[in-house]
């Protein structure tokens, strides 16, 4: 499906649902001039409302991540078509940023989202170098301070160019993701850059890994695709469409270096080495492209067109007769400088897969829920003029029955809603027990890691056998966590300088109190390093299992409550001899939350409501390591310092247990809670139209031809929307991913 087919569908289903949606409010209205209130079509009326504002706000997201200066704030700074976010020369990323596209006579606006407040900061407005100084200004503000006020995100509410050609994307948000912190040790860095790039790959509909030309093979990026494909092979398997590989910066390419191709070859051959097939890989100029699109936009100033002459315009300058080089003006070449950035090549390859697979998802779903409505209406219709043909009486005893199987089906619904009760238990549990053997094998793996220390420090101390410390006989009783090798040799590093004897091996004696709290920070670095690592792997799978979890429960659900509604239906029809639509009960792709979500969401309440930090994994790391001040030293009991941090793990598991058993329990209700409107309404919309009936025949039995003519002019009506809805189906499902 090419970007155009996509835009002219969804221009096509949004007119088809406003003309449905007028229909039925004519409809509405004309009942209400009667005195009936119209309460079943009110709630159909809702459905095709919240289908229609789901296509035009539905969010895609596109991350954007680097493990170093690649230049991706220039990259993103070249989609957005504008020089608003700091490039590489002045800052990197030091927190999130969420760019929302605005439309071209839209305020730019920047806002900042800060731990413990509700309402976000707005840090500038205006033009694009109005908010990049202010924007840096408050990088540099962060950098300088740690980031003392907790800030935790920016949003940048901008046009982007990218896509202004597409009303059917204005809710695709590209996701800046930050870069290193110079706050955090370079091991927490890279912990963070890994959980980032975990988020995404569960979260967002793209994800373009931005890499340098000039050094790909950096350590940072290997370590980092290693950590992502380690025992993730059938995950990132089923979504290599949605991971590309940026080349950025080959404008740096000389006459001497390696062809670009070779360079491309070499980077797919390690990244297939590293376990993933087929990777998306493509070179970029990031510079020269948004150079270019300033200058065709005539938004250039007089320092971007100074760097597009100094860097670019001699690419395509020309010798005339004499031997001179003529370079044409900026504006004459940008259009050619543009298609030789590459840019708007990746630009398209995106936007493809976005449309062709989330895209087609949204469109099917509303489709989906727009066709819904239409069938309920005709059954409302088809049932009324039934009712209109058939004698009064019998009706009377019809009406009677249905209500007798409705409330049957009502307590059926009970038994389901007792049975969920009972996998939100199972559910629950499953994850407090993931949680808490993460929590064991944690502390095992660090007091492992300070007796292994201990162990070394004691054979390298003395000739003899040592005295293996007890904690090292005890037989494992979990499997240990890995430990990276770089963490591995930080125990020993911390102490290399300090160690004194004593006559207790978990002794640490220093000569100062500046030593012993450097000590305490360095314990406290390696050990939040651990523990995040840890946590991401398994909040990682946590977060997978979850949403399998919970695909499964609903589908059950929905099944259960699906036969209570096919049952119902089966009733209906035959007992008014009338054909009725399916009532499919229904879960859309753009009213599912992940449990990501979820979590978020109670994480982000929590904060606000409390200081208190050790409330969970998701939050900082941090352990008061007792230390004892003796006549002529400052002394560090490592046994002491491991029973701190055990007791600190033991904290945050409670704080993540609460969170989780707060998300689960608020998906599965809100799961129920969906199935169990729908077969409410289901039974409502009848009893409404049987008590409509019953009333009607009573009052205006001489006027039944003229009411049935009238029933019937609205079907034939209504058909007309019902046969676009299909035509919009059969058009839709020639481009289904996958076919």
């Amino acid at each position: 499906m090419s970007s155009q087919q996509f835009q002219e569908t969804y221009e096509s289903i949004y007119t088809t649902g406003i003309k449905l949606l007028q229909y039925l409010q004519e409809m509405r209205a004309g009942q209400l001039s009667e005195g009936n209130n119209a309460q079943s079509l009110q709630t159909i009326e809702a459905e095709i409302t919240t289908a229609l504002k789901a296509l035009q706000e539905q969010k895609y997201q596109v991350a954007v991540i680097a493990a170093m200066k690649a230049g991706k704030s220039t990259f993103l700074n070249a989609l957005i078509g504008a020089d608003v976010l700091a490039s590489e020369t002045e800052a990197c990323t030091v927190c999130r940023t969420d760019i929302y596209p605005l439309p071209p006579d839209g305020v730019p606006k920047l806002l900042e989202y800060r731990q413990g407040q509700r309402k976000p900061l707005v840090v500038a407005q205006g033009s694009a170098a109005a908010i990049q100084k202010q924007f840096l200004q408050r990088t540099h503000d962060i950098r300088t301070t740690a980031n003392k006020e907790g800030t935790l995100r920016f949003q940048l509410e901008h046009p982007i160019e990218a896509i202004h050609d597409y009303s059917s994307l204005k809710g695709l948000t590209l996701v800046d993701t930050p870069g290193p912190n110079e706050w955090q040790s370079e091991d927490l860095n890279f912990v963070s850059l890994k959980q980032t790039a975990l988020e995404a790959l569960r979260t967002c509909d793209a994800i373009l890994f931005i890499l340098d030309y000039c050094s790909f093979k950096d350590n940072t990026n290997s370590e980092l695709l290693q950590e992502l494909i380690e025992q993730r092979q059938e995950v990132l398997q089923h979504n290599t469409g949605k991971i590309y590989f940026i080349l950025n910066k080959i404008d740096r390419k000389t006459e001497d270096d390696r062809p670009i191709d070779e360079v491309i070859s070499d980077l797919r051959q390690m990244l297939v080495d590293f376990g993933i097939p087929n990777p998306n890989i493509y070179p970029t100029s990031a510079w020269q492209g948004l150079l270019a699109k300033l200058i065709q936009q005539e938004t250039a100033t007089s320092s971007h067109l100074k760097n597009f002459k100094n860097f670019f315009s001699g690419r395509y300058a020309r010798e005339n007769e004499e031997g001179d080089l003529i370079a044409p003006a900026p504006k004459k070449i940008a259009p050619q400088a543009l298609e030789d950035s590459l840019i708007k090549k990746v630009e398209a390859l995106v936007i493809q897969n976005v449309i062709g697979n989330s895209g087609w998802n949204l469109l099917h779903d509303v489709l989906a829920k727009l066709d819904k409505a239409a069938k309920a209406i005709e059954d409302s219709i088809n049932l009324r003029i039934n009712g209109w043909e058939m004698e009064l009486q019998p009706l009377r005893e019809k009406i009677e029955d249905y209500a007798n199987v409705a409330r049957g089906a009502i307590g059926q619904v009970k038994g389901v809603k007792a049975l969920v009760e009972q996998q939100e238990k199972k559910l629950i549990s499953q994850f407090r027990d993931e949680i808490t053997e993460f929590a064991e094998k944690a502390k095992q793996t660090i007091q492992e890691e300070i007796d292994l220390f201990v162990q070394s420090w004691l054979s390298e101390s003395t000739e003899l056998e040592p005295s293996l410390p007890d904690e090292l006989n005890e037989e494992e009783s979990l499997p240990k966590l890995d430990v990276p090798q770089r963490l591995k040799e930080s125990l020993t590093k911390i102490f290399a300088n300090v160690l004194s004897r004593s006559e207790s091996p978990y002794e640490i004696r220093c000569e100062t109190e500046e030593e012993a709290q450097a000590i305490k920070e360095d314990i406290n670095g390696v050990c939040a390093v651990l523990i995040k690592n840890w946590w991401s792997n398994t909040q990682d799978k946590l977060s997978r299992d979850g949403s399998e979890i919970r695909q499964e429960l609903v589908a059950e659900i929905h099944n259960n409550i699906q036969m209570i509604s096919d049952d119902l239906s089966k009733h209906i029809g035959e007992s008014l001899d009338i054909a009725l639509n399916i009532n499919p009960i229904q879960s859309l792709g753009f009213e599912f939350q992940g449990i990501d979500s979820q979590v978020q969401y109670y994480t982000e309440t929590f904060t606000k409501l409390t200081t208190e930090k050790r409330k969970g994994f998701c939050r900082d790391y941090e352990v008061d390591i007792p230390v004892e001040e003796q006549l002529s030293y400052y002394g560090i009991d490592l046994r002491k310092t491991t029973e701190s941090i055990k007791t600190e793990i033991d904290n945050q598991t409670l704080g993540s247990l609460a969170i989780v058993e707060k998300a689960i329990k608020k998906q599965v209700s809100e799961d129920f809670r969906n199935a169990e409107r729908q077969i409410y309404d289901y039974i409502e919309r009848f009893q409404e139209e049987f008590e409509r009936l019953l009333k009607e025949r009573a009052n205006k039995e001489a006027k039944a031809d003229r009411i049935v003519a009238i029933l019937e002019f609205q079907r034939d009506e209504l058909h007309e929307y019902m046969g676009e809805l299909v035509t919009l189906k059969e058009v839709l499902n020639t481009w289904k991913p996958g076919l």
